[in-house]
């Protein structure tokens, strides 16, 4: 019986094919699974928040499907499904990243009006850099998101020691964060936003507004606006407490 050919030769009269085929035969295990796309195991749940996050970033929200996922992972679906359920268990992951990095640490340290401002300003903040997922995760349950209820936890928790009614405290959060997830969008809004054009004659006051907050020179003017309906938010709210 003819020997084999060694290791990056091509048996006499054998195609390029029928070579390929062969090493993969005989290859061992340990080199077969290196060939095409990776198996069960390399994924992990990190990492498919990762390119969630990314193929929203580059591609918009409706872009994210199960199967575009797999693709971005260079893995098959069936690999994919063993870590996430469905479009939903990835969301709940990327909202528990996304809550993650809100900072809440000076609720353990400042008084409540400090605490509110520090966490509304990292909020907006986070949110501004990932303003395609807002319509989807200000609507998103919190079944099962353990960072995004302990969020919810630490904050619900410092309105009711300041004196909160229980009642009202859901509602506050809410409240505040309608402002947050509505100010994220204002950051990356277009500096001539509310440039008038050819109606300017037509809408004196407003034009003379808009002209008075250019002629400030305000670096980054959606910072002052978060700034002032945020301190009204705190002042409001905080006439709520008993």
């Amino acid at each position: 019986m003819p020997a084999s050919p060694a290791p990056g030769n091509t048996a006499p009269g054998e195609t390029a094919v029928e070579d390929a085929a062969r090493r993969s035969l005989t290859a061992g295990p340990d080199a077969r699974r290196r060939a095409g796309r990776p198996v069960g195991g390399v994924l992990d749940k990190s990492g498919i928040t990762r390119a969630a996050l990314e193929l929203v970033e580059k591609k918009g929200y409706d872009a994210l499907t199960m199967a575009a996922l797999a693709r971005a992972l260079n893995v098959a679906p069936s690999a994919l499904y063993n870590h996430v359920k469905s479009k939903r268990d990835v969301l709940l992951l990327v909202e528990d990243h996304l809550a993650a990095l809100v900072d809440l640490s000076a609720f353990d340290t400042e008084p409540w009006e400090e605490a509110v401002r520090k966490w509304a300003w990292s909020y907006r903040d986070v949110f501004s850099r990932h303003t395609p997922l807002i319509p989807v995760i200000a609507v998103l349950p919190v079944t099962d998101a353990p960072q995004t209820l302990a969020m919810y936890e630490t904050v619900s928790a410092a309105f009711r020691e300041a004196g909160f009614p229980e009642e009202r405290i859901v509602s506050s959060i809410v409240a505040l964060e309608s402002f947050i997830f509505g100010s994220a969008y204002d950051v990356t809004a277009p500096a001539d936003i509310f440039d008038a054009g050819s109606m300017a004659d037509a809408t004196p006051s407003f034009t003379a507004a808009v002209q008075s907050l250019a002629e400030q020179g305000h670096e980054r003017p959606a910072d002052v606006a978060f700034a002032l309906g945020l301190e009204a938010l705190i002042s409001g709210l905080g006439a709520l407490r008993k």
